[in-house]
């Protein structure tokens, strides 16, 4: 199962972590990324403390836990690429869902990621992650 399916098919919570130049940490509520290929996701960010922190440090970390018993999930180790601004492209990216909240109105950026690595929630190795998502 490939990125896209396993995230259109499980729900859970996922956990976007940054960090500034100087290497302080933060952690934030992310919803499912958007999987535009198996080496590429798109996040839709606020002009926030996560998006301040990619600016300056392009490596970030999603943890995604799967609303199930136990420790189901996976953990995305991402580098940001680019990001752009504008909103038709943003809008045509954003769920349904979250554009009937009226988050057009806010300042936002569609942010650009290469995955370097995929990871089990708990565990190791691509390939058993690999297991997991097919």
């Amino acid at each position: 199962m490939s990125l896209a399916d396993y995230f259109d098919n499980v729900k859970g919570i996922g956990i976007l972590g940054t960090a500034d130049r100087e290497g302080r940490v933060d952690l934030a509520i992310y919803a499912r990324p958007h999987v535009l290929d198996e080496e590429t996701v798109a996040f839709i960010m606020g002009d926030h403390l996560s998006h301040r922190n990619v600016a300056a440090n392009p490596h970030a970390a999603y943890l995604f836990v799967v609303e199930a018993e136990g420790y189901n999930g996976l953990r995305l180790y991402l580098t940001k690429e680019s990001e752009e601004t504008d909103p038709q492209k943003i809008e045509g990216m954003r769920r349904k869902s979250r554009r009937e909240e009226g988050h057009a109105a806010r300042p936002s950026y569609l942010v650009y990621f290469k995955v370097d690595e995929v990871r089990r929630l708990v565990g190791s190795a691509l390939e058993e992650a690999q297991q997991t998502v097919s």
